[in-house]
């Protein structure tokens, strides 16, 4: 009676929920850990169906046969796992007699493991797991994502989809980075090296470009040549990770044009960030900031190496699987940078600081839940050839999944439309009263976990608010804000909205020693004279007031632009980036303001 007693107790443990996907997945309720058995025994004396199913049972073991306690034990590519006990012991219910399922499991430290063709009720399985290196190969070769032995040879549908959206596989190669970079134009044109002056008091610092002469932007080039820099340890993870402050864009080859390319990314196993900020360290941007750990090729045991956040042995012999790519955490060494003590790019920040970086302050500002930057930028399902994914790896040992978890490597952003056009909330409210038209324009940032716009300091949104007579003649503007001189002054037609009704969004630096402002060249001591930038779950109410005419209907036309540079920057550069229309609201109003 007390063995039955035991073998009832443990049957009757029902499994937790705990989905774990690999960079396309959302994360789950932690397994539920196996029961505590008082038996020396491993396994129940008896395995009858239980009235919910029947029970499969076992042991994880590492290599030299030490147990494994805390291990995830899942049915494969489903929501039936659990946790092993202390002793290495697991027990998972599954609900169909005699069908055949794969056992998987993964513990921090070790790859996935699993055993394959198990017909339930089944006892004594061990599950033996092999060790993660501890320590970096530096003369790995990374795996290219094109080619032979490719990730497309293996992940073609996947991978194609990266190449097809993502833009961290063109930040090498990007015309804006690496114009800026250089100091040239999209033409190769460079402009003048920058001229120093010395101050007995400060020494050497710089002057503003000589405008009599040919100047096509700035560029760290220009202001510090011979110098590589640390734009690389971004823009170039996979060739700066040996050299974060001595490469030079403009040199590299082969699969590091790719940039932020999936094999890097896949063999990040941590980020180390400050614990009393959350936030990654002062000057310690991409590279710097990250864990790598790429493999020995000459140990047969232990190559290859993929992380990711499936926990069940997708590929076999080379996935692990590890939390941090289900969390904003592992974006933040890139999205998150202090130059000279001037914080520049933030988003990582800006989301920690928002109500969607935890359930509770999510709940109380009246959030569903909380969201991560995966969430929003990794959108699942992933579409192929009109054709969710239900195989990662179809043809080298992938498992049909859930197309829900798996999810889409497009990191849709700046130069997403659908994205931007779905960021934040327009409301136009207009009354005729009297002499005057007043027009009233709430913008919130109601659907973005961080600022709108974000990251780069060149980023802007510019709102247009425009009111005319029946004939389309413009109604005469009485007073309210105007668009910032930065936003061009000439004819609108052409772009140049500057001093126009309407409001400029921006974080605006301004160059210590030449006073240029606004500036992109955050290389150089700045510092922010300005920032009226949209957070999460913010927004910004302006009004205009108009001279209403003496007779006939007015319309009302509001228009809310994402602009990617200032527009003499992308004069100077060559840039061709045509702004973004996110919002447009028009109405109209009749002789009696209705």
């Amino acid at each position: 009676m007390k063995k039955r007693r035991l073998f009832i107790e443990a049957a009757a443990v029902l499994l937790g929920i705990f989905l774990l996907a690999a960079c396309q997945q959302e994360a789950g309720t932690p397994p539920t850990s196996s029961p505590e058995v008082d038996s020396p025994s491993l396994v129940p004396p008896t395995l009858d169906p239980t009235p919910d199913g029947s029970i499969i049972s076992g042991v994880v073991l590492t290599s030299d046969g030490q147990p494994i306690s805390g291990a995830a034990v899942r049915i494969q590519a489903t929501e039936n796992s659990t946790l092993t006990d202390n002793r290495g012991y697991f027990f998972l219910t599954v609900p169909t007699v005699g069908e055949m399922v794969t056992v998987s499991a993964w513990a921090e430290g070790y790859y996935c493991a699993k055993v394959e063709q198990v017909s339930a009720p089944a006892s004594g399985l061990t599950i033996s797991m092999r060790s993660l290196q501890t320590g970096d190969n530096p003369a790995y070769e990374w795996v290219a994502p094109t080619g032979e032995n490719s990730c497309y040879s293996c992940k073609a549908g996947v991978t194609q989809v990266w190449l097809d959206n993502d833009a961290h596989g063109r930040s090498a190669t990007n015309l804006r980075y690496l114009t800026m970079y250089n100091g040239t134009d999209v033409y190769g044109n460079q402009s003048p090296l920058t001229r120093y002056v010395f101050n007995r008091d400060y020494g050497y610092f710089p002057l503003k470009p000589d405008m009599t002469q040919p100047y096509y932007g700035p560029g760290y080039m220009i202001d510090f040549p011979g110098t590589a820099g640390n734009c690389a340890a971004c823009h170039n993870a996979g060739a700066a990770i040996d050299a974060p402050y001595g490469t030079n864009p403009n040199t590299v080859s082969g699969v590091d044009t790719f940039g932020i390319h999936c094999d890097y990314c896949h063999k990040v196993v941590d980020v180390t960030l400050d614990p009393n900020t959350g936030l990654p360290y002062p000057n310690m941007p991409g590279v710097l900031s990250q864990d790598i750990r790429r493999p020995f090729t000459d140990d047969p045991d232990r190559y290859q190496l993929f992380v990711g956040s499936f926990d069940d042995d997708n590929v076999p012999m080379e996935d692990t699987y590890l939390p941090l790519y289900q969390q904003s955490q592992y974006c933040a060494p890139c999205h998150y940078g202090i130059f000279w003590d001037t914080t520049i790019y933030n988003s990582y920040g800006e989301w920690l600081d928002s109500p969607y970086s935890s359930q509770d302050a999510a709940l109380a500002a009246g959030l569903e839940a909380a969201q991560t930057c995966q969430q929003c930028h990794m959108p699942a399902p992933t579409i192929f050839d009109g054709q969710a994914i239900t195989n990662i790896a179809p043809n080298t040992g992938g498992i049909e999944r859930d197309p829900l978890t798996i999810r889409a490597h497009t990191f849709p952003g700046a130069a997403s439309l659908d994205l931007l056009q779905n960021s934040v909330t327009m409301t136009v409210q207009a009354e005729r009263t009297g002499d005057l038209v007043t027009v009233s324009v709430t913008i919130i940032n109601d659907r973005v976990g961080h600022h709108v716009p974000t990251d780069s300091p060149l980023r802007q949104m510019i709102l247009l608010v425009q009111a005319a007579q029946e004939d389309g003649k413009s109604l005469d503007f009485v007073d309210g804000p105007t668009v910032p001189a930065w936003a061009g002054i000439g004819n609108p037609a052409e772009g140049y909205y500057g001093g126009l009704p309407g409001q400029g969004y921006a974080k605006i630096l301004q160059e210590m020693w030449t006073k240029i402002s606004p500036s992109g060249a955050y290389w150089n001591p700045t510092r922010v004279i300005s920032d009226n930038r949209l957070p999460a779950l913010g927004s910004d109410t302006t009004l205009y007031h108009f001279e209403a005419p003496a007779a006939g209907p007015v319309t009302i036309d509001v228009r809310l632009y994402y602009r990617r540079a200032f527009i003499e920057l992308m004069e100077q550069k060559g840039w061709n980036d045509p702004d973004i229309l996110m919002e447009e609201q028009i109405m109209e109003l009749d002789q009696d303001g209705n």
